[in-house]
């Protein structure tokens, strides 16, 4: 059995506004579907998350999911 991709880096909190993880970006509909993701969807949504996590500070953008 092969390990599944994942960004978690075990600061699960919840942000009020974004409603992303401060730890690692994801929403919590990504975290909650995270095992049942293919590997490419997990890659696709992983690409992602640099952005969101530096955007996180800046209200005027909205969060890319």
């Amino acid at each position: 059995m092969t390990a599944i991709s994942s960004p978690c880096v075990k600061l699960c909190q919840l942000d009020a506004t974004t409603r992303l993880c401060q730890g690692c970006g994801r929403s919590l509909d990504e975290i909650g579907r995270w095992s049942r993701l293919s590997e490419a969807e997990r890659r696709a949504i992983m690409a992602r998350l640099t952005e969101r996590l530096v955007h996180k500070h800046d209200r005027s953008l909205p969060p890319k999911l």
